[in-house]
């Protein structure tokens, strides 16, 4: 039988912050204060996120965790995500890669909306003069 919830709420774990401040960024669970509350680190260096405390329900896990024992230095975690290569793993991950366009689109200037209307024109020209052909 498959395990009802793969992604937990444990130190080491990756999570991206969706409410506060620091909504958007990526930061990693260091220790566990409640049912309701966290300890979070970037580590600042790394995500921009520094040490606080924060509420489970503005963060979303994600699959990806490191193995840090429960209130670890800054120094730790930033070793063992280096080892893990979590950072990296992440930004190949779907999720990221979505996030990241989403972002990109939105400080997009309006000549670059406009060359992206025109490439998405081009595009659409050369699909149908295939699929025209190819009848």
């Amino acid at each position: 039988a498959m395990p009802m919830f793969t992604r937990f709420v444990q130190a080491g774990r990756l999570a991206l912050i969706t409410f506060g401040p620091c909504a958007g960024k990526m930061c990693t669970i260091v220790d566990i204060v409640n049912q309701k509350n966290v300890v979070v680190d970037g580590p600042e260096s790394v995500t921009g996120v520094k040490r606080h405390m924060m509420p489970v329900k503005r963060l979303s896990l994600t699959d990806f965790r490191t193995v840090v024992r429960r209130g670890c230095r800054e120094k730790t975690l930033k070793k063992a995500l280096v080892k893990d290569e979590v950072m990296k793993k992440w930004s190949e991950s779907a999720w990221a890669k979505k996030l990241k366009a989403k972002e990109t689109r939105q400080s997009m200037t309006d000549f670059e909306r406009f060359k992206l209307m025109v490439a998405r024109k081009k595009r659409t020209q050369a699909v149908k003069k295939v699929l025209k052909t190819k009848k």
